[in-house]
Formats: structure tokens, C-alpha cells, sequence
């Protein structure tokens, strides 16, 4: 195979799966040093990676993707100083990740997922950075302080630990406090004194405590009673009505069929873990005690008011349903907004779909798939229909689906996009979900959700991500689903794992017409959620008469 740059643009090279296969030989390549952008994505070229690449000092852009190159990765990436956006997934890469990536000073994208890269991860400090994904690799160890930002699913798939990233509290501050201010060193014999005299007032302090702690509530009859028990929550729990009369900050908001029982102080003292950061704030694992854990989300650049935040909650607080996740409480100050949902153990789809178990398989099978596609279109149904057809979703996507008792899709987050600032379109075409027509997520429509799940339904049939990178280079899931399509491949575009289930093409291509359906260009030629329920709720009945098959 030869590459030549004529009659090419000298500095582009442009050539994503276009059949291209076997080796890159050095001495066949005559490529222009001004090369800025080289895609040799999605063919079948194998061997190394190209060492005559390494004369492309002006690239700014590389992708080798969805090819079959095997060894080891460049140990000196630090001759592609202008690098911005570097995509070697899907490949057979092995070998450590080299520490010189850290040298690309101009980098906003680094994919190297679905290799079989080993070894720790490298100390990667690139302000700059925007995207990483080393998922489905073999790495170990500890993922470093600086790639705490990224979410967890961009190492899944490896057998490294965020347990660095485990805090004892979650990094916030209670209402209204204080920064702490530094102070100066003390000499120790003074140092010695304030231990002893601290000891003496602190246990004085106790004393006191547990004296007004025990005494310090009249009844009725102005008699002392004792205390609360520790696990107590300080507001009244059988309506949110009265909660959100309690004149203490430190209340949080329960709905009337939570179970759990917690005040501020215990959020604050839990041991937390980041589960990710999303568009609309970071989301927290927190383990209130040996058995119980939740989900806080913490919102972040919320727009409206408390009253129309506490409105919006208790709409969505009020919404019973087995393919909605409960909202369980929720807190409001000025300096937090928090949201608390039941924790599943399982992950969410996007981490059970792109994770890969010890035989490099997804955790999905078809009828799994199934089960997703039904419960979260029940799901989404159910929420168009509240405060008379006026919620919206806005913000579909796998990362906030999760499987219920029952196996079904049960979808979370609902409605936090009217609650935030508006995103940049550019940022929102980032997550490969949001509708052409969508330019503020404070706007999504009843037709943008059903776009959204569109999307997710072409997601569980191909095994892809809906968007890989954050540059325009990458095909959008969709126009790749239908250019594939029309050119009559469509066994082509189906995850393989899905090949090896007998008897399922038809209920797949259904899938496939009414994912498509969903995710028309124009909003008015897509289905409403109520008749999509009905059509994935025919799927498994095409060939079997019967519903998913256990």
C-alpha cells in the first residue's frame, strides 16, 4: 500500500475507510512535513505504528482508529509539539503509555481506548486536556491526582483504582462558613501549653454538651426531654411542606416515601467517591454508613431562584414510577444545591455497554438490551405526560440510565437542564444526544427527547459511543448509521457481541428503523414517546411471539 499526498491538500490527508489494509512500509510513504491533520481511521492497516510519522513535525491532529495496528505506542511524542488531538482506539497497541504525552502542551483529546495497553498510567498534566478515554486496556495501579476531573468511566475497563480520589467528605463547604486563615509557626513550649489548656477546655466543652444535649428540650409541659438519637433528621419527615418551613440551613428536603435518615453534617462526614463529572455538575457515591450508600449529584451554575428550584423538585419528587429513579431528597442554599438519589450498584448502561468483562465482551446481551430500550421509553413516556404534557427530559443519555429490579431501564436526571446556564452548541454536539434543532438545553422539546433516544437505541445496537471526540472529524453515530444503511450494509453496523445470539436479526433491524425513526432531522417527522412505547414493545415479539426471553 502507498499513500501519496497529491492530489491531497498539503496540509490534510483524509483517507477514513476507504478499504486501506496490510502494512505502512517507511520507505512508501511520501507525506508533506506540513501535514497539520492525517485520518487514516476505521481501514485494516496493520504493523506498527509508523515511524516515519515522526517527520510530521506540523501535525496537529492524528487519528489511526478502528485499524489493527499492534506494538508499542511512540515513546517521544514530544516531536508532535503542535498535537491537539490524538485518537489510536480500537487498535492492538501494547506496551506502557509513554509519559512524554505530558509534553504536548496544546493537547485537548487523547482516546486510546480498546487497546491492550499495560502498566500505570502516566502523571498526564495537560491543562488543556478536554477529553480522555483509556477504557478497555489492561492498565493498573492508582490513576493520578490530575485526571481526577475526567469521569470514571474513561478508565473502565481496567484494573486501575480511583481510591485516591475517595475523600472524606465531600468537597464542600456547610453554609456560610469561613476560610480557614493560615497561621504562623509557634515556639514549643507555647505549643505545649495550648495542648494542655485546650485539653482541659475541651473536656469542659463535652461536659456541657452532653449536659444541654440531654437536658437541653422542654416537652409540652416545659419539662426536659431527652435529645434526638443520633441518625434522627431534625425536621419533620411526613410532609416536605413542613421541611421547607424549618428555618435550619442544615435541613435537607425528604420526599414522603424516603426511607433514609441523614442530616447536612452526615452528607458532609461521608466518605465520598466521584462517580463523574457531567454537564451539570459532578456526581458523588456516598457511603453514609457500612450498608448505606447514596448518589448526590452537586449541581453547579444554577440559574433560578430557591422557590423555582424547590418547585421543580418536588414536581419530579412526586413522579412514582418503576423506570424513573426516585428522587429521594434534596438541599438548597446559596453555596450548595445537592440532589439525592438511590445508588445502583450495577453502574450506569453507558459503563455495563463500553466496560468490557475479563473476556473483553460487553456485560450486555440482546435481551438486556431489550429490557433497556422498553423500560426507558416507559420511562420518558411516563415524565411527558406529568404537569399536563409540560416536563421534559432534556438531558437522555446512557450514562443516566440504570437497570431497575426487574432487569428494565430506569432513567434518572430529569428536567436539570431548565435549572442550569445555557451550554455552548459546541459543547452540547460534544455528547452525540442532543437534537440538530437544540441550541439551548434550557429549550429541549417533548421531539428533542425522542431524538435523544433515538440515539441510545443506536447506541445498544452498535456497541459505539454516540460522539468518541470533541473535534468534527469524528463521523456523528447517526449520519454513520444511515450513509451505512444506504448503501444496503446494514448487518454492518450491528455490535458484534449481538452476532452471536441466533434468531434475533429482525427484532435488531426494528430496533434499528424506529432508532432511526427517532432520530429524524426534522422534529416533526418523529414518533411521539407514547407510540415508540408501543413499537419497542412489539420488538420481541417479531420472531417469538413472546416478550425478551430470560
Amino acid at each position: 500500500m502507498k499513500l501519496s499526498q497529491n492530489p491531497l491538500p498539503d496540509r490534510e490527508m483524509r483517507l477514513p475507510g476507504v478499504g486501506l489494509s496490510g502494512p505502512l512500509p517507511n520507505n512508501t510513504l511520501s507525506l508533506p512535513s506540513a501535514l497539520q491533520i492525517l485520518s487514516l481511521e476505521s481501514n485494516s492497516i496493520t504493523g506498527p505504528f509508523p515511524s516515519g510519522f515522526t517527520e510530521l513535525k506540523n501535525l496537529t491532529r492524528l487519528y489511526l482508529q478502528f485499524n489493527k495496528f499492534s506494538g508499542p505506542l511512540p515513546l517521544d511524542f514530544s516531536v508532535w509539539n503542535s498535537l491537539s488531538v490524538v485518537n489510536l482506539s480500537n487498535n492492538s497497541f501494547n506496551g506502557s503509555i509513554p509519559s512524554s504525552i505530558s509534553n504536548l502542551t496544546h493537547l485537548s483529546s487523547l482516546v486510546l481506548a480498546n487497546n491492550s495497553l499495560s502498566g500505570e498510567i502516566p502523571d498526564i498534566n495537560v491543562t488543556t486536556l478536554q477529553e480522555l478515554s483509556l477504557a478497555n486496556n489492561n492498565l493498573s495501579g492508582v490513576v493520578p491526582e490530575p485526571l481526577f476531573n475526567f469521569p470514571s468511566s474513561a478508565f473502565d475497563g481496567n484494573n486501575v483504582t480511583l481510591s485516591t480520589a475517595l475523600v472524606p467528605a465531600l468537597p464542600m463547604q456547610p453554609p456560610n462558613a469561613q476560610p480557614r486563615k493560615k497561621t504562623r509557626e509557634i515556639s514549643e513550649p507555647a505549643l505545649l501549653g495550648i495542648i494542655i489548656g485546650g485539653s482541659v477546655l475541651a473536656f469542659l466543652v463535652a461536659a456541657a454538651f452532653i449536659i444541654v444535649c440531654w437536658y437541653g428540650e422542654e416537652d409540652a409541659n416545659g419539662k426536659p426531654v431527652k435529645s434526638r438519637k443520633k441518625n434522627e433528621v431534625p425536621m419533620k419527615r411526613e410532609a416536605s411542606d413542613e421541611s421547607k418551613k424549618s428555618q435550619d440551613k442544615n435541613n435537607i428536603v425528604f420526599f414522603d416515601d424516603c426511607y433514609l435518615a441523614f442530616d447536612l453534617e452526615d452528607l458532609l462526614r461521608a466518605s465520598a467517591e466521584i462517580l463523574g463529572k457531567g454537564t451539570f455538575g459532578t456526581t458523588y457515591k456516598a457511603a453514609l454508613d457500612d450498608i448505606t450508600n447514596v448518589v448526590v449529584k452537586r449541581l453547579k451554575e444554577v440559574t433560578v431562584g430557591k422557590r423555582d428550584f424547590e418547585h421543580h423538585m418536588e414536581v419530579v419528587g412526586k413522579i412514582k414510577h418503576d423506570n424513573v429513579s426516585a428522587l429521594r431528597a434534596y438541599f438548597y442554599s446559596k453555596e450548595e444545591r445537592l440532589i439525592v438519589y438511590e445508588y445502583y450498584q450495577q453502574g450506569s448502561i453507558s459503563a455495563m455497554l463500553h466496560g468490557r468483562n475479563e473476556e473483553g465482551r460487553s456485560s450486555l446481551d440482546w435481551d438486556s438490551r431489550l429490557r433497556i430500550a422498553i423500560g426507558t421509553a416507559r420511562g420518558i413516556a411516563h415524565i411527558h405526560a406529568q404537569i399536563g404534557g409540560k416536563l421534559v427530559h432534556g438531558n437522555i443519555k446512557a450514562s443516566n440510565i440504570f437497570l431497575n429490579s426487574q432487569g428494565y431501564g430506569c432513567i434518572s436526571d430529569i428536567g436539570l437542564a431548565t435549572l442550569v446556564n445555557p451550554i455552548s452548541p459546541s459543547a452540547m454536539r460534544i455528547a452525540g444526544y442532543r437534537a440538530p434543532e437544540v441550541i439551548d438545553n434550557r429549550k429541549a422539546t417533548h421531539a428533542s427527547d425522542v431524538y435523544s433516544f433515538g440515539v441510545l437505541l443506536l447506541e445498544l445496537l452498535t456497541g459505539k459511543s454516540p460522539a468518541n471526540t470533541i473535534n468534527e472529524e469524528v463521523v456523528n453515530l447517526v449520519r454513520w448509521v444511515n450513509s451505512v444503511v444506504r448503501e444496503e450494509w446494514t448487518a454492518e453496523v450491528f455490535d458484534v457481541e449481538l452476532l452471536r445470539y441466533p434468531n434475533i436479526e429482525e427484532e435488531m433491524v426494528e430496533m434499528l428503523q424506529l432508532g432511526l425513526a427517532c432520530a429524524a432531522r426534522i422534529p416533526e417527522q418523529r414518533p411521539k414517546m407514547r407510540d415508540v412505547v408501543r413499537r419497542v414493545e412489539e420488538i420481541p415479539r417479531v420472531n417469538t411471539g413472546n416478550g425478551p426471553s430470560s
